[in-house]
């Protein structure tokens, strides 16, 4: 199952640096996971600051 980013993302760039597939990226006010492209390691969430990363 893919993560999915909250509307708490504050833009700091941190999941996206620790994708190990490259699924994340800027989108409009805030980061998105592409959900075709991630492999559900949750790398992302753990770095996230804020905790807006989540399993959808």
């Amino acid at each position: 199952m893919a993560f999915v980013i909250s509307d708490a993302c504050i833009s700091c760039g941190a999941c996206a640096g620790a994708c190990p597939v490259g699924a994340i990226s800027e989108g409009d006010g805030q980061f998105v996971i592409d959900e075709s492209a991630c492999i559900s390691c949750g790398s992302c969430a753990g770095t996230c600051p804020t905790g807006s990363i989540s399993e959808a």
